[in-house]
């Protein structure tokens, strides 16, 4: 781990370090500066001090036994009444990633009244689920749920622990993370793990410019958050597998300092998501009012609609809707991208789809390297067409 110090004895206040800092992460406190939470250690203020009063601190953790530490765990979500499908893609990425060391894959399951979902899990390939059933686990809390997978990981000892990105994984992963003193990636849209254990994060950085690898080599269990829609499901088995492996929760856990004080049911809403087939405009759509052929055309197709990120930006559209890293990943059996260039914030999110057609006037457009069909042509003439083909219109 790496910080920032300042040597005050050197220091002349000069405040070049706060000129150069980009993040706006150096506030000057007295005669010299100090560093607020927005530092991210880049070291830029280091090269700036013309005195050399600013030193980058390397600290480095004791490295832990990877052979303590083998298997994969998945953090399987019972939300809303059912086992979220996140889960089931894990599992399914989980059984990929392990085969080649041997590994065993689990689960760690928790709610109240939820054996029949445990034993769906045994249908995926499970060797042992983690069950922690109790009404205490009725509705979500993070510091008693973190407390009850805190103690199935110490109690098995994963090498990687795979968590789904929805908000109660979102508010669990951290915290985990940070009870074990190691590092967690969010949002990964791709996994490999290496023959060492180590597991390569890969995830869109610096706004979708570059796909970053992260690893973990140091400390143990790694973390990973992934998105639904990503990774593959496997296969149900008719025949279950596996065992359940009923859980008491720790007294510690019990100790929350959440209480509920009412509940209010969310109405049911379809998810771009869950879609089958899509229709998305993008940049290339000139006003407002053209969202309309793009939703006429998804209502023909018995699809749904979305959008890229500058609609949603320009007032357009909601977030709910929009493909990206910002918004939803999806993999439909069919998508239909109208005025979309491609950047991969928005490729990233939907290139997993069955099969993709794209319309933009650019020949060079990036969505094209992805799309199975490709047409170079103006989208004010390709939706009106193809909507009058759809309805019977000559």
């Amino acid at each position: 781990m790496a910080k920032i110090a300042v040597l005050e004895r050197k220091c002349t206040g000069c405040g070049a370090c706060v000129k150069a800092c980009p993040f706006g992460a150096i506030d000057m406190t007295g005669a010299h500066p100090e560093m607020n939470a927005a530092c991210c250690v880049c070291g830029l203020c280091v090269k700036a001090c013309p005195e050399q009063a600013i030193v980058k601190l390397e600290t480095r953790t004791a490295e832990v036994d990877k052979s303590k530490w083998q298997g994969i765990l998945v953090y399987a979500e019972v939300s809303g009444g059912r086992l979220h499908p996140v889960s089931l893609e894990l599992i399914g990425k989980a059984r990929e990633l392990a085969a080649p060391l041997g590994y065993a894959v689990n689960a760690v399951i928790l709610g109240s009244s939820i054996l029949q979902y445990a034993e769906e899990l045994r249908h995926y390939g499970v060797s042992e689920i983690y069950m922690y059933d109790d009404p205490a686990l009725s509705y979500f809390r993070a510091d008693v749920y973190a407390g009850c997978v805190e103690a199935a990981i110490r109690s098995m000892h994963p090498s990687v622990v795979l968590v789904g990105a929805t908000s109660l994984g979102r508010s669990l992963a951290p915290r985990l993370s940070t009870r074990f003193h190691t590092g967690l990636t969010a949002d990964c849209t791709q996994l490999e793990l290496r023959e060492n254990t180590d597991l390569v994060q890969i995830r869109p950085a610096f706004g979708g410019n570059i796909m970053a690898q992260i690893i973990t080599p140091h400390t143990r269990p790694q973390f990973a958050t992934v998105r639904y829609k990503v990774m593959d499901a496997p296969a149900r088995s008719d025949a279950p597998g596996g065992i359940i492996l009923p859980q008491s929760i720790p007294q510690a856990a019990l100790a929350s300092h959440a209480e509920l004080v009412e509940t209010r049911q969310v109405p049911p809403s379809a998810s771009i998501s869950d879609a089958d087939i899509l229709v998305v405009g993008g940049r290339g759509l000139k006003k407002e009012a053209d969202l309309e052929m793009i939703r006429h055309l998804a209502h023909l197709l018995g699809g749904d609609w979305a959008t890229t990120r500058p609609l949603v930006e320009k007032g357009w559209n909601s977030n709910d809707r929009q493909i990206g890293l910002s918004g939803r990943t999806v993999r439909p059996r069919l998508i239909l991208c109208f005025g979309i260039s491609g950047a991969i914030q928005f490729t990233s999110c939907m290139k997993g789809s069955d099969h993709i057609i794209a319309v933009n006037q650019d020949p060079n457009a990036p969505i094209f390297d992805i799309a199975e069909i490709a047409i170079v042509d103006d989208l004010y003439t390709v939706l009106p067409n193809l909507i009058a083909r759809l309805e019977g219109q000559p």
